[in-house]
C-alpha cells in the first residue's frame, strides 16, 4: 500500500473527472498526509478504489446467487448462503371473541352493510408472517432484561482484591484461613538463622506438572491453546451492557389486535336494601353521571334486592324471572376518570294512590324499634300495598334517590400501589411507550383521578332523598348532585328517608366470572350457566373516544323526557307512556326487542314509563334499551301510546284509557333516525299506513293534541358498530353498497340515483370522507379502508364500463388516515405511528377476494394475468408515452433539474429481455456500468393531465376472460388490480395536496404496500417464482422512483421540520428493508445506493451536515435491523478474487510487509479494509462500516453525537449475532465475524482519540512510537531512567501494574480531533474484541503478516487499551458508584420527560446532545460500568440490593476476564505470525509489555493462569528479551511476579512461583550466574514491601519454599551451583519478610518500627539501591513522626552513600570525596564507605541505576537534609551541610539557588544568636528502657534509649509505654521497674512482661513480657 498513498496517485485521484471528490475531502487528505496521522489518507486512498464517500456498486445479489451451486458451502454455512424456503408464511390467526357466543345476526335477510358489517367483526385476522422476524434486533432488543436472562449461570472468576477485601475467600482459593500473620502469636519471633529453618519447614505450593519438562515451544503453545479454549464464555457482549435503548431506531413491536375499548373498570355489588318498615317491594336503578360534563355516563343497572315474601306481592304480573335480570352485581367501565362522577341510585316502587310525599311519610316516620306500638298501621299499609301490588303491579312510581360520590370512595380506599405503577413514575423507552389512545389519558391537573388502584370499599349509604314529582329531569339531577358537593348543601337540611343500602366498590378483576355483556351474551370464562351473573354496563364516555369496532352491537337506546297535555281537557292525570318497536301495523308486530329490568323476562314487546300521580305534563327518567334488528327496514318504526292509569278503582272503569298516539319511522333515506324529537300526539288511533309517514305530516281528519304541536319530547340514541350516524359515512357506504348489489335505480336523500348519475355522485362522496366527524370515522375505520381498498382493486363497472377511481379513492385514503392519525393523535409511538392503523395493515387488511362477487350466482371467473404489452387495458404505445412524458415541469416536485447527480439519473439500455422500462433483469446498480435509475424521479415531469390520462389507461394486472367482447351468456367483466400497483403509481402521479397528506403518514402506505405484494405472492403461490420476474417492471419504475421522490423529501425537510424528515427516513429505510424479503433484493441495493447519491450530493451544500448524518445512520441501522442481514452481506461469496488461507501468495506489487519475504496478500489486505471489494459484496456491512469510518474522522461534523450513533449501531449488531441461535455453532460465527473485519483497522487508525483507560499522559501511541521507524528510539530511550527502580527509591507505591512502566519515547499522534468519550471507546474496544474473539485465527494471523511496524505497534497499543478499558474494579467500586448513577439518572429522567412531552423538539434534543460532554468524562475514579454509563436501566434507587451488587461484580469479573483472555489469544497470534521476522525484537518487546500489564492489572485467577503461561512461553522462546537488552522489562516482570506469589489465591501462586522460577533458571541457562534476576527480584520485594498495604507475607513464604522444591527436583541442572544459588537468594527474600512482619507487628510501636528499618538498610550495605529506598524511606517515617533532626541524619547518610558512588565514577574537585566530607555532621556516616570497588564496579548492569545516583540527586538529598536540620533546630549542622553544597552550586554556577543557601545560613546563624541563652535549645529528654521477659521475643534482656520531646517526667513516657504494651498483652501482664537498680532476672514472674524505665543519668525503666 506504500507507493500508492503517496502525492501523485492522490492527486490524479482528484483530477479525474469521474471520482468527483468533495473539496473538503481532498483538503482532509492533503492535510491527513502532511501531518503523517495514523489515518494516513485511508478513507481516500486510491488504493480502496472508491472513497468512502461515494457508495460502491454492489454485486447483482441474485446473479451471484444463481451463480453459486446451493451446496457450496459445508453444512452449517449452507443457511447463510440464501434466505430459508420458509421465510414468509400466511397466518390466520382466529379473531378473539370475548364471548361464549358470537352475538350475530342469524343468517336472514341481511342487507349488503350488515352483511359487511357481519363479516369483518367475524373473518380471522389475516398476517404475512417473516417466520424469522423474530431473531432481528428490532423484534428481539437486547435489554437489560435479556441481558440478566442470559447471564444466568455464569461461573463466579475469583480476583484477588476481592478475597483480600473480605478475608472470607472460600477455602479452595486459598490454603489457609488465616491469611495475614499480624498478631505475635501466629508468627513467632525468630533470627536469620530460625527463619531459613522456618522455609525449610514450610508447606509449598503443588507444582506444575510438566513445568520443568524441556518440551518444544509448538508443544506449549498448542498446549496453553487448548486450556484457553476450555470454559471460555460463548457470548463476550452478553456480559456487556446493553446497547442504548435511545439509539435503537430500528425497534419496532406488533401492533396490538383491535380489541374492544374498555376504560377503568369498576365493580359494583349490591349486597343489601333495608327500609325502616317493609311493606312493599322496592326496585334499584343504578347508573354513572358526569357533573361537569352534564352527561349521563352508562347505561342502567336495574336490581332487586327484595325478600322472596315481597317479590310474592307481585307474583299476578310476573312471568318467570330470566337468570340475566337476577344480576345483583355491574362492571362500570369509565374512560376519563374525573372527581365529578356520582354513582347515582334510584329507587321505584309499586304505583299507588297519592303523589310521592304522601307514600313517603310512613318510611319517614316510622321507625323499626316502634313496630309493637304501629301494629296496626303497618298491618293497615300492607294490605293496602298488597291491593296495590295485585291490580297495578305493572306500573311503576318515583320513590327516593341518593348519590355516591366516587372520587371520595376512591380516595378514602387508598391508593394500594398508586406510586409503584402510576403514569409518571415509568419512563417510557422504545418499547415502553404505552399505547395511550386519548381516552387513557387521565385528565390533566387537579382533577387527574384514576379508578384502577384503589381498595376495595363497602359503603352502606343510610340516607335517600324523596324524589320530587315537579325535579324528576336529568337536568334537575345535575343540580343536586352540583349543590351535593358543597358543604352548606341544600339537601341535607331535608328530611331523609332512612333505609340501609350496603354496597361493595372494586376495582374489577381482570376476568371476572359470570359476566354478561350489555346484549347478555356469556363473557368468558362462564363457568357454570346457572350462577348469578354481573352485568357489564355499557359506557356513554364523556368525551369522544376514538376506538375501531371490533364486535357486532347494535343497541338502541330511548329516553322519553316530558309530555305536555296540560290542554288536553278530561282525566289524563296520571300518565304513562308505553314504548314499541313495531315491524308493521299491526299490533301482534311488536318485536321481542325491548331489554328486561329486573326480576322479569329477558326481552318484552312493550315497556311503560312511571306513573307521577296527578301530574297532567310529566318529566320522565326513564332509559328504554332496545336491541336493534340486524336489518332495520323502512316499516320498523317506534310506536309510542299514552295512557291515563286509574289508581281507584271504580267500577265500569277501565285500569288505563289511551289518550294519545304518536310513532318514530327509525329509517329516513337509508339511514337510522336517532336524535332528539319533538313530537305532536294524535288524539285518535292513527288510519293505515300512517308508519310509512313522520307524524309531523298533519293526516287528514286526525285529531291532534295541542292543535299538531310537539308536545312529546323523546331522544334517540344507537350505540351500533352497523350504522355509522355520520351522513358523510352513510352516504359513502350505502353508494357503495349499491354498486355491489348493482340494484339501480335507487333512491338517496330525495335523488333517484341510476347508472349515468352514480359515478358523480360516488366521487362527490369519496371527496366528502374528510368531513365526517372524527369519532364515527375512526370507530369506522377499518370498513372505510376496506371500501376504499376495494374500490382501488376492483374499480366498479357502470353501464358496462369500468369507471377508474383509483385516484380520488387513493386521496379520500389519504385524507381517512390523516384524519385518524390527528384524532389519536396522543396515542402514537415514538415513531409517529398510530397503533389503531398499524393494526389495521397488520390484522385486519386483507386483498378483497380474487373470485369476482356475481349477480345471480355465476360461477367464478379464472382470473388469468394479461399479456403485458397486448392486453386490452394497457395499449402497446403507453410505453411509448410515459418515456417521452417525462420532462422537469412539473412544479409540484420539488427538484430542480439536474440537481440530482447525472449518474443517477443517466439510463443505460438494460440486457436480457427486450424490456425498456422495466427494471427486470437489469443490473441496476446505479452508476454501474448496467445502471437503470430513473431519468429523472418519475412522473415529476409529466404534465397532470397526461399522468390521470395515464392512471386510467394502466388498468389490471389482471382482466377477465379474453379481449373479444364477452359473450351474452358469460358474466359481466370484473377487472382486479393489483393494490401495491395501484397505491405506488397513485402516489408518484400525485398533486401537492394529496402528496403532502401522504407524506405525513409515509409509513402506513408503505406498510399497506409490503402487505399487499406480500400477499400477491402468498395467495398467487408465486413464492417459487424467481425474484427478477416476481413483479412486473413498470411497478419497480414506480417504486424506484417513489423511493427517490420520498428521499428527496427527507432532504429537503430536513432543516424544516426534523420531526417529519426523521419519520420519513424511517419510513423509508423500513420500507426498503421489507422490500429485500419480497422482491428483487439487487435492485432494492440499487434504491439504497441511490438514495446514499442524493444524500451525498446534499451533503456538500448542507448547513448542518450533522443533522443529515445522523439520519443516514438511522437509515443505515433500520437496514441493517433485517433479520437475514448476514445473508444479505454474501458472507459465503468469497471476495471477487478468493480470500481464502492458501499457501501460495504471489502479487505484482512490489512492496513487501514486515513479516513476510514475500508481498502482502491484497486479498486479506481488502478483506480487513473498508476496500471497494468489500463494500461491494458485503454491501449493507460496508454502509454501516463507512458510517462509522466518517463519523471517526477527525474533521467529522456533530462528533461525538455520530461517534455514539455509529457505535452503538455496530453494538447493537453484534448483540444480536451473539444472541442469534442460527449463528451459535463457531464456523458460523467466524463467517459473521468475517463482515466486521475492517472494524480492526478502524479502530487502531481512531486509537489517539479513543479515551485513555491507562490513565497516563501519551499512553495510546506507546508502543506503536516504539515500533515507528521513523522515531529515533534508541534516542530518546537514553535519557529514561527504569521507572519501577526510580519508583522503588522514591519510595512511592507501584500502582498495580505501574501505568509508566510501558511508556517509552514521545506519542507520535497528537490528539487530532474531537475525542471520544469513555462510552463510545468502551463500547468500540468491546466490538474490536468480539471481532478478534470470533474471526478466524488463520486469517488474523495473515491480517498480522501483512501490517508494516507501526501499524502493528498501533494494534498491540489497541489491545493494552482493551486491557486497560475492562480491567475488573472490585466490588466495592460497585458501591461507590451507585450515588453517582442516582444523580445523573433523576437529571435524565426530567429531560426524558421533557423530550417525550415534548416542550422541546427533536432537534434542540439532538443539538443539545451533540454539545453535551458527560459528566463523568475526567473522573479516573469512576467506572464506565453498567451501572454508569446505562443509567436508563438503573432504577430510581440510589441503593442497590446486595445481590444486584454483587450480579454486576460477578458479570463484571467475567467481562474483565473474558476481555483479558481474547487479548491475549490475540498476542499468541502476533508473536506466532512474527517469529521469523528481522523486527521481531521490537515487536516481542512491545508484546512482553502488553503481557506484563494485563498481568499487572487486576485479573481473575483464572487469566493469570493462563497470562502467566503464556509468558513463560514467550521468555522461553526469546530469552534475549529480558537479559540481553538494556532493557527494564525484567524489573517489571520481578515486581508483577512477585507481587502475584504472594496472592491469597493459591492457583495464582502456583504459576507465579513456576513463572518465577523458570526465569532465574533461564537467565542462569544464559551466563551461569542469574545476577541480573537476582537483584530486580531483591528490589522489587523491598519495595513491595515498604508500599503496599495488605501484602501477605505468608503466601510468600509458601511461593519461596515452592521454588525452592523447584530447584531441588530439577534434574537438569542438579550438578551446578544453580540450587544453591536459589537457595541463597530465597532465604535472603526470606529475611526481608521476616523483617517485614516485624515492621508490621511495630506499626503502632514508632520507636520499634524505626529500629527495624535501620536493621534492614543496614543488611543492604551490599546494595545501594536498596539501601537508598530503606533510608529515604525511614527519612519519611522519621519526618511524619516529627523526629526531624533523624530524619535529617539519614538524608546525610543517602548523600554519603551517592558521594561515595560519584567519587568512584570520577574525580572530580567540586564534589565531596565520599562519606570522609560528612563526618564533621556525624561520624556514623563512614559506615557509608563500605560501598567501594570491591562490592561493585561502577559499571556493573543494574546497580547504583537510579536517580539519586547523579550531581543533581546529591544537591537534592543535601538540600533536603538541609532542611529537616533547620526544622529540627540544629543549626550548626545547617552549615555543615551547605559546606559541601555550596561547591557544587558554585561549579553549575547556579547563583540562583547559592543566593538562597546564603539566606538560609544567616537564618540559621541568626536563630542560633538568639536562642543559645535560654530553653528554646532544649532538645530532648532521654530515658533508658529495657525489656525483660519471653514474652517480648527478641527484645528479651534488650536495653535501648529513647528520646521524648523535651521536659518529659519519667511518669509520662511510664505511663505511655504501660499503657501501649497492656494493650498488647493484656492487663496484669505488664509490669513497670521504677527504680535504678540492676534487674534481677530470677525474682521476676516468667508469665509476665516486666519494664524499669528511668533517665540514663538516674536508673531504667524495666519491661517484662
Amino acid at each position: 500500500m506504500g507507493t500508492e498513498h503517496g502525492p501523485t496517485g492522490s492527486a490524479l485521484k482528484v483530477t479525474s473527472p469521474f471520482h468527483r471528490t468533495v473539496a473538503a475531502e481532498v483538503r482532509k487528505q492533503v492535510s491527513r498526509e502532511r501531518s503523517g496521522s495514523p489515518h494516513s489518507s485511508r478513507r481516500c486512498s486510491s488504493s480502496l478504489g472508491v472513497p468512502l464517500t461515494e457508495v460502491i456498486e454492489p454485486l447483482d445479489f441474485e446473479d451471484v446467487l444463481l451463480s453459486r451451486p446451493p451446496d457450496a458451502e459445508p453444512g452449517p454455512l449452507r443457511d447463510l448462503v440464501e434466505f430459508p424456503a420458509d421465510d414468509l408464511e400466511l397466518l390466520l390467526q382466529p379473531r378473539e371473541c370475548r364471548t361464549t357466543e358470537p352475538g350475530i345476526p342469524e343468517d336472514g335477510k341481511l342487507d349488503a352493510q350488515v352483511r359487511a358489517a357481519v363479516e369483518m367483526y367475524t373473518e380471522d385476522w389475516i398476517i404475512a408472517h417473516r417466520r424469522y422476524q423474530h431473531l432481528s434486533a428490532a423484534y428481539s432488543p437486547i435489554t437489560l432484561e435479556t441481558q440478566r436472562e442470559r447471564q444466568k449461570g455464569l461461573t463466579r472468576q475469583v480476583f484477588e482484591q476481592d478475597a483480600s477485601g473480605d478475608e472470607r475467600s472460600s477455602p479452595d482459593d486459598s490454603d489457609d484461613p488465616r491469611h495475614s500473620s499480624g498478631s505475635p502469636d501466629d508468627t513467632p519471633r525468630s533470627s536469620g538463622a530460625s527463619g531459613i529453618f522456618d522455609l525449610r519447614n514450610l508447606a509449598a505450593d503443588s507444582l506444575l506438572p510438566s513445568l520443568l519438562e524441556r518440551a518444544a515451544p509448538e508443544d506449549v503453545d498448542r498446549r496453553n491453546e487448548a486450556l484457553r479454549r476450555q470454559h471460555r464464555s460463548r457470548a463476550l457482549l452478553t456480559l456487556y451492557p446493553a446497547p442504548d435503548e435511545d439509539e435503537a431506531v430500528e425497534r419496532c413491536s406488533r401492533p396490538e389486535p383491535p380489541r374492544e375499548h374498555f376504560g377503568q373498570r369498576i365493580l359494583v355489588k349490591c349486597l343489601s336494601l333495608k327500609f325502616e318498615i317493609e311493606i312493599e317491594p322496592i326496585f334499584g336503578i343504578l347508573a354513572l353521571y358526569d357533573v361537569r360534563e352534564k352527561k349521563k355516563i352508562s347505561e342502567n343497572f336495574y336490581f332487586d334486592l327484595n325478600s322472596d315474601s315481597m317479590k310474592g306481592l307481585l307474583r299476578a304480573h310476573g312471568t318467570h324471572p330470566a337468570i340475566s335480570t337476577l344480576a345483583r352485581s355491574a362492571i362500570f367501565s369509565v374512560t376519563y376518570p374525573s372527581p365529578d362522577i356520582f354513582l347515582v341510585i334510584k329507587l321505584e316502587k309499586v304505583l299507588q294512590q297519592g303523589d310521592i310525599s304522601e307514600c313517603c311519610e310512613p318510611y319517614m316516620v316510622m321507625k323499626e324499634v316502634d313496630t309493637a306500638k304501629n301494629k296496626e298501621k303497618l298491618e293497615k299499609l300492607r294490605l293496602a300495598a298488597e291491593q296495590f301490588c295485585t291490580r297495578l303491579g305493572r306500573y311503576r312510581m318515583p320513590f327516593a334517590w341518593t348519590a355516591v360520590h366516587l372520587a371520595n370512595i376512591v380516595s378514602s380506599a387508598g391508593q394500594s400501589d398508586r406510586d409503584s405503577d402510576s403514569e409518571g413514575e415509568r419512563r417510557p423507552t422504545w418499547t415502553d411507550r404505552r399505547r395511550r389512545g386519548p381516552q387513557d389519558r387521565t385528565s390533566s391537573g387537579d382533577d387527574a383521578c384514576s379508578f384502577s388502584g384503589f381498595r376495595p370499599a363497602t359503603l352502606t349509604v343510610t340516607n335517600f332523598f324523596k324524589q320530587e314529582a315537579e325535579r324528576l329531569s336529568d337536568e334537575d339531577l345535575f343540580k343536586f348532585l352540583a349543590d351535593m358537593r358543597r358543604p352548606t348543601s341544600l339537601l341535607r337540611r331535608l328530611r331523609p328517608v332512612t333505609a340501609q343500602l350496603k354496597i361493595d366498590i372494586s376495582p374489577a378483576p381482570e376476568n371476572p366470572h359470570f359476566c354478561l355483556s350489555p346484549e347478555l351474551l356469556h363473557v368468558k370464562p362462564y363457568p357454570d350457566p346457572r350462577g348469578r351473573p354481573t352485568k357489564e354496563i355499557l359506557e356513554f364516555p364523556a368525551r369522544e373516544v376514538y376506538a375501531p369496532h371490533t364486535s357486532y352491537r347494535n343497541l338502541l337506546y330511548v329516553y322519553p323526557h316530558s309530555l305536555n297535555f296540560s290542554s288536553r281537557q278530561g282525566s289524563v292525570r296520571n300518565l304513562t307512556v308505553r314504548v314499541q318497536y313495531m315491524a308493521g301495523e299491526d299490533p301482534s308486530q311488536a318485536l321481542p326487542v325491548i331489554f328486561g329490568k329486573s326480576s322479569c323476562s329477558e326481552f318484552t314487546r312493550e315497556a311503560f314509563t312511571p306513573v307521577v300521580y296527578h301530574n297532567k305534563s310529566p318529566e320522565f327518567y326513564e332509559e328504554f334499551k332496545l336491541r336493534l334488528p340486524a336489518c332495520v327496514t323502512e316499516n320498523h318504526y317506534l310506536l309510542f301510546t299514552f295512557y291515563h292509569v286509574s289508581c281507584q278503582p271504580r267500577p265500569g272503569t277501565a285500569l288505563e284509557t289511551p289518550v294519545g298516539f304518536t310513532w318514530i319511522p327509525l329509517l329516513q333515506h337509508g339511514r337510522l333516525r336517532t336524535g332528539p324529537f319533538c313530537l305532536p300526539v294524535s288524539v285518535d288511533q292513527p288510519p293505515p299506513s300512517y308508519s310509512m309517514l313522520t307524524p309531523d305530516v298533519a293526516l287528514p281528519g286526525m285529531r291532534w293534541v295541542d292543535g299538531h304541536k310537539g308536545v312529546f319530547s323523546v331522544e334517540l340514541t344507537a350505540v351500533s358498530s352497523v350504522h355509522p350516524q355520520d351522513p358523510y359515512l352513510d352516504k359513502f357506504f350505502t353508494l357503495v353498497h349499491v354498486l355491489e348489489e348493482g340494484a339501480f335505480p335507487f333512491r338517496l336523500k330525495d335523488a333517484v340515483l341510476n347508472e349515468s348519475t352514480v359515478e358523480q355522485e360516488l366521487r362527490a362522496s369519496l371527496v366528502a370522507l374528510r368531513l365526517a366527524s372524527p369519532e364515527p370515522l375512526v370507530a369506522f375505520s377499518h370498513h372505510v379502508l376496506d371500501k376504499l381498498v376495494r374500490l382501488v382493486v376492483r374499480p366498479p363497472i357502470i353501464g358496462g364500463q369500468i369507471v377508474n377511481l383509483g385516484r380520488v379513492a387513493f386521496e379520500a385514503m389519504a385524507h381517512v388516515v390523516s384524519l385518524v392519525h390527528r384524532s389519536l393523535e396522543a396515542a402514537q409511538d415514538a415513531r409517529g405511528h398510530c397503533p389503531l392503523l398499524a393494526a389495521y395493515v397488520y390484522y385486519a387488511f386483507r386483498l378483497p377476494g380474487t373470485e369476482p362477487s356475481l349477480p345471480g350466482g355465476a360461477p367464478p371467473v379464472t382470473l388469468q394475468p394479461a399479456t403485458l404489452a397486448h392486453g386490452p387495458g394497457r395499449p402497446a404505445s403507453l410505453y411509448l408515452a410515459r418515456s417521452k412524458s417525462i420532462s422537469s415541469s412539473n412544479p409540484d416536485l420539488a427538484v430542480a433539474p439536474g440537481s440530482v447527480d447525472d449518474e443517477v439519473s443517466r439510463i443505460l439500455a438494460s440486457k436480457g429481455i427486450d424490456r425498456s422500462h422495466s427494471w427486470v433483469n437489469s443490473a441496476y446498480a446505479p452508476g454501474g456500468s448496467k445502471a437503470v435509475l430513473r431519468r429523472a424521479p418519475p412522473y415529476c415531469g409529466a404534465d397532470p393531465r397526461q399522468a390521470i390520462d395515464r392512471s386510467s389507461s394502466r388498468t389490471s394486472s389482471y382482466l377477465e376472460g379474453s379481449s373479444s367482447t364477452p359473450p351474452a351468456t358469460q358474466p359481466r367483466p370484473t377487472v382486479q388490480k393489483l393494490l401495491h400497483e395501484e397505491l405506488a403509481l397513485q402516489w408518484v402521479v400525485s398533486g401537492s395536496a394529496v402528496r403532502e397528506a401522504v407524506l405525513q403518514h409515509a409509513w402506513f402506505f408503505f406498510q399497506l404496500m409490503v402487505k399487499s405484494m406480500a400477499l400477491h405472492l402468498l395467495l398467487g403461490q408465486k413464492l417459487d417464482t424467481p425474484r427478477k420476474l416476481r413483479f412486473p417492471g413498470r411497478f419497480l419504475d414506480d417504486i424506484a422512483a417513489l423511493v427517490g421522490s420520498v428521499g428527496l423529501e427527507v432532504i429537503t425537510r430536513v432543516h424544516k421540520d426534523v420531526e417529519l424528515a426523521e419519520h420519513l427516513n424511517a419510513s423509508l429505510a423500513f420500507f426498503l428493508s421489507d422490500l429485500l424479503s419480497l422482491v428483487d433484493r439487487g435492485f432494492v441495493f440499487s434504491l439504497v445506493r441511490a438514495h446514499y447519491k442524493q444524500v451525498a450530493t446534499r451533503l456538500q451544500s448542507a448547513p448542518n451536515p450533522a443533522v443529515l448524518l445522523t439520519l443516514r445512520m438511522d437509515f443505515t441501522r433500520i437496514l441493517c435491523g433485517h433479520e437475514h442481514y448476514v445473508t444479505l452481506n454474501l458472507p459465503c461469496c468469497p471476495l471477487s478474487p478468493p480470500a481464502s488461507p492458501s499457501p501460495s501468495v504471489s502479487s505484482t506489487t512490489s512492496q513487501s510487509s514486515t513479516f513476510s519475504s514475500q508481498a502482502p496478500d491484497p486479498k486479506v489486505i481488502s478483506m480487513f479494509e473498508l476496500s471497494g471489494s468489500f463494500r461491494q459484496q458485503h454491501f449493507l456491512a460496508g454502509l454501516l462500516l463507512t458510517e462509522l469510518a466518517l463519523a471517526l474522522e477527525p474533521e467529522a461534523e456533530g462528533a461525538s453525537l455520530l461517534h455514539k450513533k455509529a457505535i452503538s449501531a455496530v453494538h447493537s449488531l453484534l448483540c444480536g449475532h451473539d444472541a442469534d441461535p442460527r449463528y451459535a455453532e463457531a464456523t458460523v460465527k467466524a463467517r459473521v465475524a468475517e463482515l466486521y473485519l475492517p472494524l480492526l483497522s478502524l479502530a487502531r487508525d481512531t486509537l489517539p482519540r479513543l479515551h485513555d483507560f491507562a490513565e497516563g499522559p501519551g499512553q495510546r501511541s506507546r508502543l506503536a512510537s516504539m515500533l515507528d521507524s521513523d522515531t529515533e528510539g534508541e534516542g530518546d530511550m537514553g535519557g529514561t531512567i527504569n521507572p519501577s527502580v526510580a519508583m522503588a527509591i522514591a519510595g512511592g507505591p507501584l500502582a498495580p501494574g505501574s501505568r509508566a512502566s510501558i511508556s517509552q519515547g514521545p506519542a507520535t499522534a497528537a490528539r487530532s480531533g474531537c475525542a471520544l468519550s469513555a462510552e463510545s471507546s468502551r463500547t468500540l474496544l468491546v466490538c474490536v474484541l468480539w471481532v478478534l474473539k470470533n474471526a478466524e485465527p488463520a486469517l488474523l494471523q495473515r491480517w498480522a503478516a501483512d501490517l508494516a511496524l507501526p501499524q502493528l505497534g498501533r494494534l498491540l497499543d489497541l489491545l493494552y487499551l482493551c486491557l486497560a478499558a475492562f480491567e475488573y474494579k472490585g466490588k466495592k467500586a460497585f458501591e461507590r458508584i451507585n450515588s453517582l448513577t442516582f444523580k445523573k439518572s433523576l437529571d435524565m429522567k426530567a429531560r426524558l420527560e421533557e423530550a417525550i412531552l415534548g416542550t422541546i423538539g427533536a432537534r434542540q434534543e439532538m443539538v443539545r446532545r451533540s454539545r453535551e460532554r458527560s459528566p463523568f468524562g475526567n473522573q479516573e475514579n469512576v467506572r464506565w460500568r453498567k451501572s454508569v454509563t446505562h443509567w436508563r436501566q438503573t432504577s430510581d434507587r440510589v441503593d442497590k440490593t446486595k445481590d444486584e451488587m454483587e450480579h454486576e461484580a460477578l458479570v463484571d469479573g467475567n467481562l474483565a476476564t473474558e476481555a483479558s483472555l481474547v487479548v491475549l489469544d490475540t498476542l499468541e497470534i502476533i508473536v506466532q505470525t512474527v517469529m521469523l521476522s528481522e523486527a521481531r525484537e521490537s515487536i516481542l518487546g512491545a508484546v512482553l509489555k502488553v503481557v506484563l500489564y494485563s498481568l499487572g492489572s487486576a485479573q481473575s485467577a483464572l487469566f493469570l493462569q493462563h497470562g502467566l503461561a503464556t509468558q513463560r512461553a514467550l521468555v522461553s522462546k526469546f530469552p534475549e528479551l529480558l537479559f540481553e537488552e538494556d532493557t527494564e522489562l525484567c524489573a517489571d516482570l520481578c515486581l508483577r511476579l512477585l507481587r502475584h506469589c504472594g496472592s491469597r489465591i493459591s492457583a495464582i501462586r502456583t504459576h507465579a512461583s513456576a513463572s518465577l522460577y523458570l526465569l532465574m533458571r533461564q537467565n542462569f541457562e544464559i551466563g551461569n550466574n542469574f545476577a541480573r534476576v537476582k537483584m530486580q527480584v531483591t528490589m522489587s520485594l523491598s519495595s513491595l514491601v515498604g508500599t503496599t498495604q495488605n501484602f501477605s507475607e505468608e503466601h510468600l513464604r509458601r511461593s519461596l519454599k515452592t521454588i525452592l522444591t523447584y530447584a531441588e527436583e530439577d534434574v537438569g541442572l542438579r550438578d551446578s551451583t544453580f540450587a544453591e544459588q536459589v537457595q541463597d537468594l530465597m532465604f535472603n527474600l526470606h529475611m526481608i519478610l521476616t523483617d517485614t512482619v516485624k515492621m508490621k507487628e511495630h506499626q503502632e510501636d514508632p520507636e520499634m518500627l524505626i529500629d527495624l528499618m535501620y536493621r534492614i538498610a543496614r543488611g543492604y550495605q551490599g546494595s545501594p539501591d536498596l539501601r537508598l529506598t530503606w533510608l529515604q524511606n525511614m527519612a519519611g517515617k522519621h519526618a511524619e513522626l516529627g523526629n526531624h533532626a533523624e530524619a535529617a541524619q539519614c538524608m546525610v547518610h543517602a548523600a554519603a552513600l551517592v558521594a561515595e558512588y560519584l567519587a568512584l565514577l570520577e574525580d572530580s574537585r567540586h564534589l565531596p570525596v565520599g562519606c570522609v566530607s560528612f563526618q564533621n555532621i556525624s561520624s556514623n556516616v563512614l559506615e557509608e564507605s563500605a560501598i567501594s570497588d570491591d562490592i561493585l564496579s561502577p559499571d556493573e548492569e543494574g546497580f547504583c541505576s537510579g536517580k539519586h545516583f547523579t550531581e543533581l540527586g546529591l544537591v537534592g538529598l543535601l538540600e533536603q537534609a538541609a532542611a529537616y536540620f533547620t526544622m529540627g533546630g540544629l543549626y550548626e549542622a545547617v552549615n555543615e551541610v551547605y559546606k559541601t553544597l555550596i561547591p557544587i552550586l558554585e561549579a553549575h554556577r547556579d547563583y540562583k539557588k547559592l543566593a538562597a543557601v546564603h539566606g538560609k545560613l544567616q537564618e540559621a546563624f541568626t536563630k542560633i544568636m538568639h536562642q543559645s541563652s535560654g530553653w528554646e535549645r532544649v532538645f530532648g529528654t532521654y530515658f533508658r528502657v529495657g525489656f525483660y521477659g519471653a514474652r517480648f521475643g527478641d527484645l528479651d534482656e534488650q536495653e535501648f534509649v529513647y528520646k521524648e520531646p523535651s521536659i518529659t517526667k519519667l511518669a509520662e513516657i511510664s505511663h505511655r509505654l504501660e499503657e501501649f504494651y497492656t494493650e498488647r498483652f493484656g492487663e496484669d501482664v505488664v509490669q513497670i521497674i521504677k527504680d535504678s537498680n540492676p534487674v534481677d532476672k530470677t525474682k521476676l514472674d516468667p508469665q509476665k512482661g516486666w519494664g524499669p524505665c528511668g533517665r540514663p543519668a538516674s536508673p531504667r525503666c524495666v519491661y517484662w513480657g
